[in-house]
């Protein structure tokens, strides 16, 4: 359950004219391990500084507010717990040692562009099953361009595969990378990774809905992308043709709602 507390500021707090700051407070489960490495991701790329163990400060904005909300949401979606705070005054912080605490925090976070998230693998061998659809496609199209971009591909049959050392299997059963709860394994890599991108959290609608086929977010481009995807099938039996297509697809698609944004 996310929680927005506003919080009215103390007549100490208006005489001393403090400005308003928003708080994300959250627990996170300690397992499994990923789940703490991705927020915290998340937390650095939107600049947020610790106060203290397990809350978070930014100065209040609409910006801000949409990215605690849609951190809070993606932690209570994995099993935690978060609240969202708005406050005009800190009992013991002044803003000016706040300003100074979110300044020494972005100091020491190196800059991480997303194109290539931190602890990504590199050069590894990503392993699928043959006959790709919209999901896998989708899913190799994000692996090369955001997270290994010396991915390489291979087709291995539904079941009874063993994966050689190194290899990393998505979009399979008991695949490292592949549906979790009700996500699709499109959505499961961004989540994992941390890409915190609103053109790909587009995408990843898109993909849900026409690879769950629950029209869960129902975007107006999504039978579109379905139509798409059928034709790069339908033309292209070889399945490394049809992740070459489909990248080519998703790089406009991409492309175009980045430009929206």
């Amino acid at each position: 359950m996310i929680q927005l507390i506003h919080m009215n500021a103390s007549t100490e707090s208006s005489a001393q004219g403090g400005r308003p700051w928003l708080l994300l407070i959250h627990r996170i489960p300690p397992k499994p391990d990923y789940l703490r490495v991705k927020a915290r991701r998340r937390l650095e790329r939107i600049g947020a500084a610790p106060l203290k163990n397990s809350v978070y400060v930014l100065p209040a904005s609409d910006e801000a507010l949409e990215d605690f909300l849609w951190l809070a949401r993606a932690i209570v979606e994995d099993g935690g717990e978060a609240t969202v705070c708005e406050a005009s005054f800190l009992e013991g912080m002044t803003d000016e040692a706040m300003d100074a605490l979110l300044k020494e925090h972005a100091a020491r976070v190196p800059d991480a562009p997303s194109a290539a998230p931190m602890d990504a693998p590199r050069g590894r061998t990503w392993v699928t099953r043959t006959g790709v659809k919209v999901d896998r496609i989708a899913s190799a199209w994000l692996i090369r361009r955001f997270i290994d971009r010396d991915a390489r591909f291979k087709f291995v049959a539904p079941k009874g595969y063993e994966p050689q050392p190194g290899e990393l299997r998505f979009d399979m059963y008991r695949g490292e990378y592949t549906h979790e709860g009700d996500r699709c394994t499109f959505e499961t890599l961004v989540a994992r990774f941390g890409l915190v991108d609103s053109a790909l959290t587009a995408i990843a609608e898109m993909v849900h809905d026409v690879d769950c086929k629950d029209d869960k977010f129902g975007r107006p481009e999504t039978d579109g992308v379905a139509r798409l995807v059928q034709g790069i099938a339908a033309s292209h039996p070889d399945d490394g043709a049809r992740l070459t297509r489909g990248a080519a697809a998703f790089d406009d698609l991409y492309a175009s709602l980045a430009r929206k944004s």
